[in-house]
């Protein structure tokens, strides 16, 4: 079904928890009674990390996943006259969890302060510190995603256009789109990190354009006959992970609360509500973002917090979304 490699393994986990589940049982004996055992299994089960409960919508995608595989499998060979195609339905959660499950909550994101105090309070004398410290400047600097970055290279930097060209030949972009993203107006000690750590690696480091933006850690043997981080390695992170990490230690090591890459992006759409004035200018922002459409970035990415849902009935929202919001059901209508 031409889908991406991370939701493949999705699917995978899923199978290999519901036959462990079964003792790995022959498919062609599935009974939707196994469907119900599982899925009252699954709702017992504890988070690895947690520690609690699964979660609804964990409960209601690893189910899913199940559902769609054993729809599809009632129309294989072999299986069409062993398999009621909707004995699948069994998989499904009760109404009311999976609207728990779906439904979409204020996403949380720092302050453009508290990302510049946590910048301000990280050092920068080593080459990891400095990577470290830059790759958290990018990040606000330009919004990407941490699976983009771990994949971008030098040359997809232009400090002269104060851009990223994001081309999903080489930079792991999501759904493979490609696009240029010009550089946010957050500060200009923002950008200068990210300037000076580009010109380090060019001129001190001697690297090339094809050399990782934000190289992986190298790991030698150290004096004390164990593993240590050990300067720059010339290749990039096999995945974002890493990433994750480094801001987990930085905005703790900062005395604040841990805040992921992936919510400097609505950082940087609250920042786009104030500095647009009109919806053009949001549009804009919007598409630097890497969202085809602006309202994907109103009701994706920056859901309305409690205290400002009142101004809709009263027509204080901003004019800019009130209408774009009017905007978008004229299309739908008309």
């Amino acid at each position: 079904m031409r889908n991406s490699e991370a939701t493949v393994d999705a699917a995978a986990k899923a199978l290999s928890r519901f036959e462990a589940h079964t003792k790995y049982k022959d498919f062609k004996a599935f009974h939707y009674e196994q469907a119900i055992a599982f899925k009252n299994h699954l709702a017992e089960q504890k988070g690895q990390q947690s520690g609690e409960k699964l979660s609804k919508s964990t409960l209601h995608a690893t189910l899913t996943q199940l559902k769609r595989f054993f729809q599809w499998l009632a129309w294989q060979p072999g299986y069409k006259s062993r398999l009621q195609y909707s004995d699948a339905e069994y998989f499904n959660l009760s109404d009311k969890d999976t609207r728990i499950a779906t439904t979409q909550r204020e996403q949380k994101s720092p302050t453009l302060e508290q990302i510049k105090h946590v910048i301000s309070t990280m050092p920068y004398q080593t080459d990891i510190e400095k990577r470290n410290r830059a790759l958290i400047a990018f990040t606000l600097l330009t919004g990407a995603r941490d699976s983009a970055i771990a994949s971008m290279k030098l040359k997809h930097i232009d400090l002269i256009e104060n851009c990223v060209n994001q081309d999903a030949r080489e930079v792991n972009t999501k759904f493979s789109k490609t696009f240029n993203t010009f550089f946010f107006p957050v500060c200009d000690e923002i950008r200068t990190i990210v300037a000076e750590w580009i010109t380090y690696l060019r001129e001190e480091k001697l690297w090339g354009n094809d050399d990782p933006l934000f190289p992986a850690t190298h790991v030698a043997l150290g004096s004390s006959m164990q593993f240590a981080a050990d300067g720059l390695d010339r290749k990039h992170w096999s995945n974002a992970t890493p990433i994750r990490t480094i801001f987990r230690k930085a905005f703790t090591d900062a005395g604040l609360p841990y805040f992921n890459s992936h919510s400097f992006r609505n950082t940087l759409v609250q920042l786009g509500e104030e500095v647009c004035k009109t919806p053009e200018q949001f549009k804009a922002w919007s598409q630097n973002l890497g969202h085809e459409k602006v309202l994907t970035t109103f009701f994706a990415m920056a859901e309305l917090p409690v205290s400002g849902k009142g101004k809709l009935s009263g027509f204080g929202y901003p004019s800019k979304l009130r209408n774009l919001i009017l905007t978008s059901w004229q299309k739908r209508l008309f």
